[in-house]
């Protein structure tokens, strides 16, 4: 009987762990279900795994030849010497100078980007360096040629230069829209670190207009944590279709390593010099004159009795500046350029350097209690770029 009433009960045990379904660690509420159902009616996928990172050796494949070694030769320098073109001198001591040592050639490398099956090439103006008289500038192709190139023109305000070789058929990267980029999208850095050609990093773009960085006169760079170290400048940055979205040009090192902060010039900035390289050997850019401008902090709004902390105070100007001609006096505030806000001096050079030159731009400006309203014809800039603090 024992054994007949334990086999019944094992029985019924089994039947009804068989009968109920597989216990979930997190099991779903009505509540839970209702939530996910409200998240895809309103068109927010629900949660699953995080997904893995992207596949980009597709896209390594068809750009990195597009990346080019770029080598630049000065030649030495001679020091005056009172001996200089005496036979007598040269007999004993040849091309040494008067101090005993030899001159010696400088060398800069670095990278640069094919962006035209013609030969263009962009990279950055320290990568060749001085660029004065005697100066030789050579590339050295995916495909292991090397050529000598010639310098068309270097904007130093952005650090862009343009090289180009005598060939053809070239692989050019496409070129991609920077103004479309968004933070912690995924990009490429190809470049030569270190002389460790056609090298590639993979990251994220961290941030976008950086401006203030004391790299270049004219800045608005994108910041990206992909690996960037010195010989990677002039190289490009490219997104997850293949575009060339910047030209990478710098990075913040306490040890002249990497240390996951890299800035790039976008290709739209870099496209636009190119061109104007091109077509007039220089950049040109709109100004207003000379004008000193400081940001209204705090504090400076309390010493000139501002009564907010907003927009860029006159200091200094040209009295020949289309600014000043225009009605624009020391102690102003601009307020505004073709209204859009201005807090800093960076941007506000920025916009006017954008604009067509011939053109007029509407600034609002505080005077004392007063807002003004000030058309400014923009004008064909000077080398010289505006004093900004």
């Amino acid at each position: 009987m024992l054994v007949v009433a334990g086999f019944v009960a094992g029985l019924v045990l089994t039947g009804r762990m068989r009968s109920s379904g597989p216990v979930d660690a997190d099991p779903v509420t009505p509540a839970v279900r209702a939530v996910a159902a409200a998240d895809t009616k309103n068109g927010n996928p629900q949660r699953g795994p995080a997904p893995a990172a992207p596949d980009f050796t597709a896209i390594a494949e068809r750009t990195i030849d597009t990346v080019t070694n770029i080598s630049s030769m000065q030649a030495p320098r001679r020091r005056a010497s009172p001996f200089a073109g005496d036979p007598f001198f040269e007999q004993f001591f040849g091309d040494m100078d008067a101090f005993g040592g030899r001159a010696q050639p400088q060398y800069s490398l670095g990278s640069g980007v094919v962006v035209s099956a013609d030969g263009y090439i962009l990279t950055n103006v320290h990568v060749l360096g001085e660029m004065g008289r005697g100066t030789e500038v050579r590339v050295t192709l995916g495909d292991k040629r090397e050529l000598r190139a010639q310098v068309v023109g270097a904007d130093p305000a952005t650090d862009i230069a343009l090289v180009k070789i005598n060939a053809g058929n070239l692989a050019a990267i496409p070129w991609g829209d920077s103004s479309h980029l968004k933070i912690a999208e995924w990009v490429l850095a190809i470049g030569n670190p270190y002389q460790l050609n056609q090298t590639v990093t993979l990251g994220i773009i961290s941030a976008l207009g950086r401006t203030n960085l004391g790299i270049a006169g004219y800045e608005d760079f994108i910041q990206t944590d992909a690996a960037i170290n010195p010989g990677n400048s002039g190289g490009a940055l490219i997104n997850s279709r293949g575009e060339l979205i910047g030209i990478n040009t710098a990075i913040f090192t306490e040890s002249r390593g990497y240390q996951g902060i890299g800035f790039a010039v976008p290709s739209n900035l870099a496209r636009r010099v190119m061109d104007d390289l091109i077509r007039y050997g220089e950049v040109r850019r709109g100004s207003i004159g000379v004008v000193e401008l400081l940001p209204v902090s705090p504090e400076v709004a309390r010493q000139f009795e501002l009564p907010r902390a907003e927009g860029l105070l006159v200091a200094r100007m040209s009295r020949n500046s289309s600014a000043y001609l225009s009605g624009m006096r020391p102690g102003d505030v601009v307020l505004t350029f073709n209204g859009t806000k201005v807090d800093s001096a960076t941007q506000l050079w920025r916009l006017v350097a954008d604009t067509p030159i011939g053109t007029s731009v509407k600034l609002k400006v505080r005077r004392a209690e007063r807002v003004v309203d000030l058309t400014v014809p923009v004008v064909t800039a000077s080398r010289r770029l505006p004093v900004s603090q």
